[in-house]
């Protein structure tokens, strides 16, 4: 892993667009870049840049001036993917509803900040958000669970921005440990044995299975099966209410 830092700069011009393309286009997968001294509308438009020149490799924390940026690596993705597909399918196998959001750019000019999770869900509050075409954070409700692969050390804090944001929880998975963390109420973040967004998922049986995904040679249609086969082998659970 690579990192860099930039000095802030003393007068922002009235778009920092073009240079802030310039150093996106020089990140190196793995490699994370710390920028300071950056406007919100710059976050925002550098966002909208990166998609129209289909850039989705990169990914965006911006926090009070503080921009980082990371370009994924293919360990980071498959990270990311097996933890998307654990949740999906025990959500499906279990009769639950959920709506998926990846990588949605989250911001708030009001909080002067924003964040792109590796994935997030609406489980909860899916019907909330349910033929809604562009999220409103200011009055919609944030995703119930985010996801965060961590193949390299951040450079800029995300769990505050997560909090600002007020997400309910989110799971952090480096390949070795999955953690999950919910939001307490002073706006910190605990880490618990027991999901909020899906209660009944016995989290201690997870590794084995995300550890599968490990060996190059099994596909990930394989571990979906294997998951699906395991919770059908799980005692009936009760209807909900």
């Amino acid at each position: 892993m690579t990192t860099a830092t930039l000095p802030p700069a003393a007068s922002p011009p009235p778009s920092a667009l073009p240079k802030l393309a310039a150093l996106m286009n020089n990140v190196d997968p793995g490699q994370r870049l710390l920028i300071t001294g950056v406007h919100y509308r710059d976050f925002v438009r550098l966002a909208e840049w990166r998609d129209e020149m289909c850039r989705w490799s990169a990914r965006l924390a911006y926090d009070h001036g503080k921009l980082e940026i990371m370009v994924v690596t293919n360990p980071h993705e498959r990270f990311r993917k097996i933890v998307a597909l654990l949740i999906e399918v025990w959500i499906e196998e279990t009769g639950g509803d959920y709506l998926p959001s990846g990588q949605l750019t989250h911001s708030r000019e009001d909080l002067d900040s924003g964040f792109e999770p590796d994935e997030c869900y609406y489980i909860q509050n899916w019907k909330k958000v349910a033929g809604i075409r562009q999220i409103d954070f200011t009055k919609d409700p944030p995703p119930d669970l985010c996801v965060e692969a961590e193949v390299s050390r951040t450079l800029l804090a995300r769990l505050p921005i997560y909090a600002t944001f007020k997400i309910p929880e989110v799971w952090r998975y480096n390949g070795e440990r999955l953690i999950v963390l919910v939001l307490r109420p002073d706006g910190s973040y605990q880490e618990s044995s027991v999901s909020r967004a899906l209660p009944t998922l016995p989290l201690a049986e997870l590794p084995r299975f995300l550890a599968l995904a490990e060996d190059l040679s099994i596909s990930f249609a394989a571990i979906s099966r294997r998951f699906r086969e395991w919770i059908r082998t799980l005692p009936p659970m009760a209807p909900k209410s």
